[in-house]
């Protein structure tokens, strides 16, 4: 999957892993962001980007146990020096939190947001397990566990 242009989603696009790598290797300038929480980083992993002389930033969109949006998004975002400039992929476990941080950031006037839509880990597989058929794992991009 390739950017999904819709006029329906508020932020600038959906991209598969492998495209947000690419984009990441080939625009110094961009920037990955998990939105994952905490515990998701500590215990399933985290993209690494040292091939590409990046680091992500790790910024919760939610928080854990209580899956409250993190009120201090923006503020974090803005604080880990990410600029309205930038062009931001944001990741979370399957795509659907990291499309919300999307539409918060876009909506704050960060314009060139996209969602990496199969996220870290993707969907369940025929056997309930994640990370087998889609998303940054699956496709075989670097990651490392804490």
């Amino acid at each position: 999957m390739t950017q999904q242009d819709s006029p329906v989603r508020p932020y600038a696009g959906d991209v598969d892993s492998a495209t947000a790598w690419h984009r990441l290797e080939n625009d110094e300038n961009a920037v990955l962001i998990d939105v994952r929480t905490r515990a998701e980083w500590s215990f399933v992993g985290v993209p690494d980007l040292g091939r590409l002389t990046k680091q992500a930033c790790f910024i919760e969109w939610q928080s854990y146990p209580e899956m409250q949006v993190n009120p201090n998004f923006l503020d974090e975002v803005a604080a880990a020096g990410v600029t309205a400039a930038q062009s931001l992929y944001l990741l979370c476990r399957s795509g659907a939190r990291s499309a919300r941080a999307a539409e918060a950031l876009t909506a704050a006037g960060y314009a060139r947001c996209f969602n990496v839509a199969d996220g870290f880990e993707g969907p369940h597989d025929g056997e309930g397990h994640r990370g087998t058929i889609t998303g940054w794992k699956a496709a075989g991009l670097p990651w490392r566990q804490g």
